[in-house]
């Protein structure tokens, strides 16, 4: 069974107990094993150390929709209109989709809310509640906006699906010029994803030899959903790609975090000795076990280099710097770590 056909089951039973709209439940459905998949290199990571592996619990406004153990992890807190526009975050994120789409200055801010201090999240809409919507959800501590979603930007009547590949990408183009900047240096791909339920397209746009894309988009009904994964070529001949695996296919979302020369030494492993036990179906915490040595231990380890990454790119002036202290650093991305070493591949080798 694939990874999308166990969460949309997941969502099904869900649906029965919540009153969620069917355009949010079909979002999650398809975004779920995407926005997992999101990986991140070690150059990529010391600007952006917010991990993938909880973009689908904080990329929808209201955490019950998200999966059990992503629940468990964020708290998500509501926000005023009047509170994220005071927000330094909230109100340079508004600032840039003004700029971006001058039309969106007269949207009504029907939803706002902040992650633990990780990520914000602004939804706007027309006036009226029928008309176009946009959602956008910005890394509180690089200013990013990672994720955007926008709805009901074209023809009720026909669903985007419906328009040639030219002219979805043309949609997608727009998009990605008006937040990020031009897509020219881009190569690009389109598939259509598996999904009984709705034609849902992926569009991949990806820098000349990287491993990752860049922007990865997913179009379905009238809806656009835009992710920034910034792929980068790996510039290291240690580092490993797809420690897991997701119905036979690498899974590259923690990679940013096992790639660590002080976990290969804590575990005395190399790195290609963990993807292959990894393989197995062990978690990391498991083969950590069998080595005599802690969860903590694995946890300190990993949490203290992705702090400490993010503290050199805010000293070399990469990315703003916050005012947390370097424990709040630590306690801030302990769940995120938790979640990759507790993690296990979804489709183990035989032996």
């Amino acid at each position: 069974m694939t990874i999308e056909r166990k969460i949309r089951e997941h969502l099904r039973k869900e649906a029965e107990t919540l009153d969620c709209p069917p355009a949010i439940s079909n979002r999650i459905e398809q975004s779920y094993s995407q926005f997992l998949l999101r990986q991140r290199s070690g150059k990529t990571m010391k600007k952006r150390f917010i991990a993938g592996i909880v973009a689908t619990a904080i990329l929808i406004p209201t955490a019950a929709f998200a999966a059990p153990t992503l629940i468990e992890m964020l708290t998500r807190t509501p926000m005023t209109a009047e509170q994220i526009k005071s927000d330094v975050v909230g109100r340079a994120t508004l600032e840039k989709l003004y700029s971006a789409f001058p039309e969106t200055k007269s949207f009504e801010i029907i939803e706002a809310s902040t992650v633990q201090g990780t990520q914000t999240s602004i939804i706007l809409q027309e006036k009226g509640g029928t008309g176009k919507k946009i959602a956008l959800h910005t890394n509180s501590m690089t200013g990013e906006i990672e994720h955007v979603i926008q709805e009901n930007w074209g023809p009720k009547e026909k669903p985007l699906t419906a328009l040639t590949e030219q002219e979805i990408k043309s949609k997608v183009d727009h998009l990605i010029n008006a937040l990020y900047g031009s897509v020219e240096a881009y190569e690009f791909a389109m598939e259509q994803m598996e999904n009984p339920d709705q034609k849902t397209l992926m569009l991949n746009y990806t820098q000349k030899g990287s491993t990752a894309p860049f922007y990865q988009v997913l179009v379905q009904g009238h809806s656009i959903s835009l992710s920034l994964i910034a792929g980068e070529t790996s510039s290291s001949d240690d580092k490993v790609e797809g420690f897991f695996t997701s119905n036979g296919k690498p899974d590259y979302f923690a990679d940013a975090f096992l790639n660590d020369d002080k976990l290969f030494s804590l575990l005395n492993i190399s790195p290609i000795e963990l993807k292959q036990e990894l393989a197995k179906g062990k978690s990391v915490v498991e083969i950590a076990a069998s080595k005599n040595v802690s969860k903590q231990q694995v946890m300190d380890v990993i949490a203290k280099t992705q702090v400490e990454a993010q503290l050199q790119s805010e000293n070399n002036g990469e990315v703003p710097k916050n005012n947390r202290s370097y424990e709040q650093q630590l306690k801030a991305i302990e769940p995120k770590v938790l979640q990759v070493i507790e993690y296990k591949t979804d489709t183990p080798e035989k032996k």
